[in-house]
């Protein structure tokens, strides 16, 4: 289906979050938008992600009774993001990104609440919080959005239950304790009998959370606007006149048509994960394989901007966000990439180098935790890191993929997927590590861990680290021996969560030239758009947070730019 018209007032590339917010934004403002999405669905990498959603003294942290400031978060990123590159874009999200979350709740469909106990990465740095600054989706219907649901991009399979059923946060605990607690167990019925039901009605469940509430969100938004997509098109190129962007150029099946935009264009296809040749250029060897973001971030968007004359922004620490990854293949033949945000820290489970040591400390946030494998690896593209647990560790938490309390681990094992020895010695020997180093390994770490303490990384030191483990187990909520017989080990890669680098833009989230100069009718946010925080991670939520300012950002740039073209015509008539 081709566009309904052949001039609209904004058009936007790309159908992740931050281009569903800019076209959101822009459609509030009563501009025509046009959407144009290379897949069939609309929400990106983000459908896929947790949804957190990074902003300092947002206004739902006032209303959980949570004082923050823009001066104390200012002060936490002159220590997590020291450089002095990005600063103005830095400064421009800590002004504006508590008003584009209060534009949100006024005029979309997206409602999100504070996450009043998760911390900032590095708790210890002055201006750091404890919880609140983080922001979740409040949880969706998918029914609302009728026959468009088959629309939004299903969440990972690996992250739901019963071939569909998505899950909160806060019922996880209530999951663990089915049979051991009425209260959870009762729980736990009234989940399942609901997706039952739904399942009755739709091919997967309908109670949306996490990052896919949050695209569910943003795509009610358009289509209660009336936004128009389209799907399954390519952009070719951009329209010119002079220096300025008119429009964009789309192929679609076998016939390409220009498409003109009278305010401008937004580029936000998600960066370049899946550009091999962007991959090799920037990414360290060791990182080039594996990424946990959708096929379709191949950086159009770059490519796109680039024959507009725009800068990239390489000033970036790293050029990705990082996230260590297991890879197995799916019983349909497809390739799966599970990141292992949060199971590292729980009590019981190490990370063993190519030669069979530790080293570094498994509660880390998982971009630094990523950071140390690179270190360790001296740039080897193949030097293999495992995690390590016993059977007890794999019933209670599971590892990866493999869900807590799965009884049958037969067909992980049959896959190489999961490694299984009946004692360490065989492990190593599977693992193609000395077992005289690994059974040293796992000694030292047992013999302090029975007491919950980590002389050697600290494991469990941060607020940060002890939130992610287990607040059952005492002392070390993330500290725990291994020693109970069969053992397992699961090799683990660095993947990246997204790109830092991308396009230089100004705080209307205008992409720029070389010179510094803005691209009239050009504009970028999300992965296109190169990081503020320079490819450090002080927070969960740190690529959200952003993409969703920025988007709002370009999204009202472009409104107050089609009122000044009105009230210059009205002016000229007058005359």
């Amino acid at each position: 289906m081709m566009p309904a018209h052949e001039i609209y007032d904004v058009i936007v590339v790309g159908a992740g979050a931050g281009g569903m917010m800019a076209a959101a934004v822009a459609a509030a403002e009563g501009l025509r938008v046009l959407v144009i999405e290379k897949t069939a669905f609309v929400g990106g990498t983000t459908a896929w992600s947790d949804g957190m959603v990074w902003i300092p003294a947002n206004a739902k942290m006032k209303e959980a009774g949570i004082s923050d400031s823009i001066a104390d978060a200012v002060q936490y990123l002159s220590s997590t993001v020291p450089e002095p590159a990005n600063a103005g874009l830095r400064a421009a999200f800590l002004a504006r990104g508590p008003e584009a979350i209060a534009y949100l709740e006024a005029k979309t469909e997206v409602r999100l609440q504070a996450v009043t106990a998760h911390p900032d990465h590095y708790p210890e740095r002055l201006g750091a919080t404890s919880g609140g600054r983080v922001l979740e989706p409040v949880a969706f219907d998918g029914a609302r959005l009728g026959q468009a649901f088959a629309r939004l991009r299903p969440p990972l399979p690996e992250s739901t239950l019963f071939g569909g059923m998505m899950v909160n946060r806060l019922d996880i605990p209530h999951l663990r304790k089915v049979g051991r607690s009425l209260r959870s167990t009762l729980r736990a019925a009234r989940l399942v009998s609901e997706y039952v039901l739904q399942r009755l009605r739709s091919p997967r469940g309908t109670t949306l959370y996490l990052g896919n509430a949050l695209a569910a969100r943003l795509y009610a938004s358009l289509l209660a606007r009336q936004v128009e997509m389209l799907f399954s098109a390519d952009v070719a190129d951009l329209s010119m006149q002079g220096d300025r962007v008119t429009g964009v150029v789309i192929r679609h099946g076998s016939r390409d048509r220009s498409i003109a935009a009278r305010c401008g264009v937004v580029l936000a296809t998600g960066g370049f994960s899946h550009d091999a040749v962007l991959r090799k250029r920037f990414f360290p060897a060791a990182a080039e394989s594996a990424s946990a973001t959708i096929t379709a971030s191949t950086g159009g968007g770059l490519r796109l901007a680039m024959t507009a004359n725009a800068a990239l922004n390489t000033e970036a620490t790293s050029p990705a966000y990082w996230v260590p990854a297991s890879l197995f293949r799916r019983a349909d033949g497809s390739s799966g990439v599970f990141p292992h945000m949060i199971d590292c820290a729980k009590p019981g489970v190490i990370a063993v180098n190519a030669a069979g040591r530790r080293f570094a400390n498994e509660a880390l946030p998982y971009h630094e935790f990523v950071l140390a494998m690179l270190r360790d690896g001296n740039g080897e593209s193949d030097r293999p890191f495992h995690l390590i647990c016993d059977r007890p560790f794999l019933w209670s938490y599971g590892l990866g993929r493999i869900k807590p309390f799965t009884r049958h681990v037969r067909r992980f094992v049959a896959s190489g997927e999961l490694i299984e020895a009946p004692d360490i010695v065989q492990l190593a020997a599977r693992l193609g590590v000395k077992p005289s180093v690994l059974s040293a390994t796992i000694a030292s770490y047992n013999f302090d861990a029975k007491e919950g303490r980590d002389p050697e990384f600290g494991r469990g030191s941060t607020v940060y680290q002890r939130h992610l483990g287990d607040a059952s187990r005492k002392p070390n909520p993330c500290v725990a021996p291994i020693v109970q017989p069969p053992f397992f080990a699961m090799r683990i890669y660095p993947a990246d969560l997204g790109t830092a680098i991308g396009m230089k833009v100004d705080a209307q989230a205008r992409v720029l030239r070389e010179d510094g100069a803005p691209i009239a009718g050009l504009y970028a946010c999300g992965n296109d758009m190169g990081s503020i925080m320079n490819g450090h991670c002080p927070a969960p939520g740190i690529m959200l947070g952003p993409t969703l300012t920025f988007g709002y950002l370009a999204g009202r740039h472009l409104a107050d730019g089609a009122a000044v073209q009105v009230t210059s015509a009205a002016e000229s008539l007058a005359y």
